[in-house]
Order: structure tokens, then C-alpha cells, then sequence
């Protein structure tokens, strides 16, 4: 039987979330940060987020077959610390589900990249956040490309329910790519919305496709009284 019913998350506050927050604020050009992207670790606000998932995990966990994680050392963790509690479901790491990647906008600012490389704003602004691809880096197309490979393989697994960890853009590129979206409905679906560190995004596969159920639901972190923190990344170029 195909999966029906994906659970995706976005992992728990990062320092790189707090990082990147701080320096948007103090009109930093870099972030100060000197840890690669695969190996940000959780905040300690991250690590409460991911141990109240894990209340929530339990609450679901007959309808959880198996749990995916992008293999970047914040996710992991988020899904580790949820599954202390319940951890029945097997879980997989799979490459395909890692943040997008900057290029040579990594760890720079809104305004960083504005006066560090004002070709790229002006290539961004010319091509659409959609398509606009950093040198060295991927556009939102890129990863929607290897979430369509994903779920070529993860939607035959036997089960009912799965579990995704991953990141703010893989979230909304997974509605883009499942409900369908077309590309200014994803971009004014995430001018409006944020996908909340530790949050829950329900999909449902009926005969007619897939339905958005629930978007970025917190409801667990209030309930176990961990803190909600938003970090909106990579709608402000930095997706961590």
C-alpha cells in the first residue's frame, strides 16, 4: 500500500537560526558563524522544541511507518530527541532532503548579498526567487527537482504514514510539488506563511490527489511549554 498521509517538520531552532537573526538585525553583511550548514547544530531552545515533538510523536505514532530526516546535523537531531520518547517507526537519511544550498550567498544577510554581490539581487530580482540559482548555489527549482526523486522511491513505501524532518524550504517545496502549486501560488503562499521551527505540516492523499490539512502547527510546543520561534530563512535568503 502507498503512503497516504506525510507529517513534515522543520527542525528545531538552530544557532544558525539565532545567528542569522542577530546579524539581520545588528545590519551585518556575514554571519557570524563558522560551522559548514550540514553541521549547525540546535540551539538549546532547539533541543526543548525537539523533546516537545516528541510528545507529539508518541500521540501519532500507530500512524507513523517510517521517518525520513535530512541528513544535516539540526535535523537529525530534532528527529533523535522526538524519537527518545517513541521511536518505534524506522528512520532513513536521505541526501535528497537537504537544505537548499547558497552558493556564494551563503552566510550572508539580505544586505550582505545586496552589497557584496549587487549582479546577484539584480539577477534574483530579474529571474524570480523561484529560478534565481546563487553561483555554486541551487534555485528553489533545483530542489524541488530531487523532491520529485524523492518521492518517486519514499511514496511506494509500504505503511500508511510518514515522517519528514527537514527544512523550511524543503516544506514548502514538498506543498509546491504535492498539492500542486503553481509558481506564484507557492511564492504568495510563503510571503504569507512561515514554516515554524519544530512545526507540523499535514498532507493527505485522497483519489483526487494530496490536500494540505494542517500547515506549520505548533500546537505541541505550547502544549509541553517550549518556546515558538518562527527564524523565517530562506523567504530572507538564509534558509537555516
Amino acid at each position: 500500500m502507498a503512503l497516504g498521509e506525510l507529517w513534515l517538520v522543520r527542525h528545531g531552532e538552530s544557532v544558525g537560526n539565532v545567528a542569522a537573526t542577530q546579524a539581520q538585525r545588528d545590519g551585518l553583511d556575514v554571519i557570524p558563524l563558522d560551522i559548514r550548514d550540514a553541521d549547525v547544530p540546535l540551539s538549546p531552545t532547539g533541543e526543548e522544541q525537539a523533546t516537545a515533538l516528541g510528545g507529539w510523536l508518541e500521540r501519532h505514532r500507530d500512524g507513523i511507518d517510517v521517518s525520513w530526516t535530512s541528513p544535516y546535523l539540526r535535523a537529525r537531531q530534532t528527529l533523535d530527541l522526538a524519537r527518545a520518547q517513541s521511536g518505534d517507526a524506522p528512520a532513513f537519511i536521505d541526501e535528497r532532503l537537504r537544505d537548499r544550498e547558497l552558493g556564494v550567498l551563503d552566510l550572508l544577510t539580505r544586505h550582505g548579498v545586496t552589497r557584496l554581490h549587487p549582479e546577484e539581487s539584480a539577477r534574483r530580482l530579474h529571474l524570480g526567487k523561484f529560478y534565481h540559482r546563487p553561483p555554486g548555489g541551487e534555485s528553489w527549482a533545483d530542489v524541488a527537482l530531487r523532491l520529485r526523486s524523492f518521492l518517486r522511491d519514499a511514496l511506494e513505501a509500504p505503511g500508511d504514514g510518514a515522517l519528514i524532518v527537514a527544512h523550511d524550504a524543503v516544506v514548502m517545496l514538498f506543498l509546491y510539488v504535492l498539492l500542486p502549486l503553481r509558481e506564484d501560488e507557492l511564492l504568495d503562499f510563503a510571503v504569507e506563511h512561515t514554516v515554524l521551527n519544530a512545526s507540523v505540516t499535514h498532507l493527505v492523499r485522497d483519489g483526487s490527489g494530496w490536500r494540505l490539512e494542517a500547515f506549520a502547527d505548533v500546537a505541541h510546543l505550547t502544549r509541553e511549554g517550549a518556546e515558538v520561534t518562527a527564524h523565517p530563512g530562506d523567504g530572507n535568503v538564509q534558509p537555516r
